[in-house]
C-alpha cells in the first residue's frame, strides 16, 4: 500500500499552480502531446482489450492498434513493421540489444565490443557486465567537443568485433554523433551496429534511416509520448534478423523475444507520438531553434562556457558552465525561475561528476559547474533575462 505523506500531498496540490518555473529539462522527459494523451486514455478506458486475445472483437481491435503502431514507429526510420519489438523503454531495449547478442558472440567466437566513453549508463552497464564474462571492450574517447571521431572506430575494429554501440545524440550535451560516418566505416564489416536513439529518434530523422544501423533503441517519453514504453528496432541484414536471444521468459509475445501482456494504451501513445514526430518535424525544429537563438544571446552575454561543440548540438539542448559558479548553487538560484538539471536524470539521485564531460577532458571546475538546459516546441515563453540575471548574481 502506498502512503502519501503531507509533503507529497502539498507538492501534488501545488503542481497545478500558475507559479511553477518554466520546464527546461526535456532531455530527462518531455510533456505529452495532447493528441497522445487522448490516444492513451482511449486505449486505456474504452478499448481495453488484450492484444493477445484472438477469440473476440476486443482482442482483435487491440491487436490492430498494436499493428498500426508498429507501422508508425518503423516508418520514422524507414524500417519494416515486423522489425519493431515493443519494450518498456530504451533502457530495456539497450539491454536486449547488447545482452541478447552475447550467446551468439560466444558461439561464433566473436567477443569484442566497441562503444564510447560517453554512452548512457543503460549502455555502459550491460557492456560492463559482459566484460566480466569473457568479452573484451574498447571504449572510444570523445573529442573535446563531445563527439567521437569515426577514425577511432576504424582503428579499433577487429575480425572478432561482434558489436559497435554508439548513441545518436548525447543526453547531457546534446551533441549529435557522426553516425553516418561510423556506418560507412562498418560498411564492409560484419559487426552489428547498435544505436541508443533515445535522444535522437523522431528528431534526427534522416540520420537514423541509415540501413547499416542494425539495432536502435527508442523511448516514447523522449518524443512527447507516455513513460513506460519504447521499442527495439532490429533491421534485417541480407534477409536475416540480428541473432538476438530473449532476456526474459514466460510467453510468446513479440515473437518470443519479449514476453508479457502488451500495454496497448502505451503502445498506441508511442505510435501517435512517432507519427507526429514526422509530420510536425519542421514546425518543431523552427520553434526550438528560435528558443535556442534567445538562449545563446543571453547566456553568451554573461560569459558562459559551452560544454560541447555548439555547431554539432541539437536545437533543443545546451550544456554550459559559468566560471566560478557551482551547478548545485545555480540550480537552487533558478528554482523559482526554471527547472533545469546538471546531468542525466538516471544518475541524479546521488550527484557525481559527469562521466561524459570527464571523458571529454574538461577541467574539473568546468564539470562541477555544468548545467543542462533542454526545451521543446511545447515549452512556454522563457524569461532569459531573469535566468541570466539570477546566474550573474552568483558570480558576485
Amino acid at each position: 500500500m502506498t502512503v502519501t505523506t503531507p509533503t507529497d500531498t502539498r507538492l501534488i496540490q501545488e503542481s497545478g499552480g500558475a507559479s511553477r518555473p518554466v520546464y527546461l529539462d526535456c532531455n530527462a522527459t518531455t510533456p505529452m502531446e495532447p493528441r497522445v494523451v487522448e490516444e492513451v486514455l482511449r486505449w486505456s478506458a474504452e478499448e481495453f482489450g488484450n492484444a493477445s486475445s484472438r477469440t473476440h472483437e476486443y482482442g482483435r481491435v487491440a491487436k490492430a492498434r498494436v499493428s498500426a503502431a508498429r507501422e508508425e514507429v518503423s516508418s520514422v526510420v524507414g524500417a519494416q513493421p515486423d522489425e519493431v519489438t515493443f519494450t518498456s523503454g530504451a533502457t530495456e531495449s539497450n539491454n536486449l540489444a547488447i545482452l541478447g547478442l552475447a550467446a551468439y558472440g560466444r558461439r561464433v567466437g566473436r567477443r569484442h565490443i566497441i562503444t564510447t566513453e560517453i554512452e548512457h549508463k543503460a549502455v555502459l552497464e550491460p557492456i560492463e557486465h559482459l566484460s566480466t564474462d569473457g568479452f573484451e571492450v574498447t571504449r572510444l574517447q570523445p573529442e573535446p567537443g563531445g563527439w567521437v571521431d569515426p577514425q577511432q572506430l576504424a582503428e579499433s575494429l577487429r575480425t572478432d568485433t561482434l558489436l559497435v554501440s554508439i548513441m545518436a545524440v548525447n543526453n547531457e550535451t546534446g551533441v549529435v554523433q557522426p553516425l553516418s560516418e561510423c556506418a560507412e566505416v562498418l560498411s564492409n564489416h560484419d559487426a552489428y551496429m547498435h544505436v541508443d536513439a533515445a535522444q535522437g529518434f523522431g528528431k534526427t530523422i534522416d540520420m537514423l534511416k541509415n540501413p547499416r544501423i542494425d539495432l536502435q533503441s527508442v523511448s516514447a517519453h523522449k518524443i512527447y509520448g507516455p513513460k513506460g514504453v519504447g521499442a527495439l528496432i532490429a533491421r534485417r541484414r541480407r534477409f536475416s534478423r540480428p541473432p538476438l536471444e530473449p532476456l526474459m521468459f514466460g510467453g510468446s509475445q513479440e515473437k518470443g523475444l519479449r514476453p508479457g501482456t502488451l500495454p496497448v494504451s502505451l503502445i498506441a501513445g508511442l505510435g501517435t507520438a512517432s507519427s507526429m514526430a514526422v509530420s510536425d518535424a519542421a514546425k518543431r525544429q523552427e520553434r526550438c531553434l528560435r528558443i535556442r537563438e534567445f538562449a545563446l544571446a543571453h547566456l553568451e552575454s554573461i560569459g558562459v562556457v559551452f560544454n560541447g561543440s555548439v555547431d554539432r548540438t541539437v536545437a533543443h539542448t545546451l550544456n554550459f558552465s559559468l566560471p566560478g559558479v557551482d551547478s548545485e548553487a545555480a540550480i537552487v538560484a533558478l528554482k523559482g525561475v526554471a527547472a533545469v538539471s546538471n546531468g542525466s536524470a538516471c544518475t541524479s539521485q546521488s550527484y557525481s561528476p559527469s562521466h561524459v564531460l570527464m571523458a571529454a577532458g574538461l577541467p574539473n571546475t568546468q564539470i562541477e559547474g555544468a548545467l543542462r538546459f533542454s526545451w521543446s516546441h511545447m515549452t512556454d515563453d522563457i524569461d532569459w533575462s531573469g535566468i541570466a540575471a539570477a546566474l550573474s548574481l552568483l558570480r558576485k
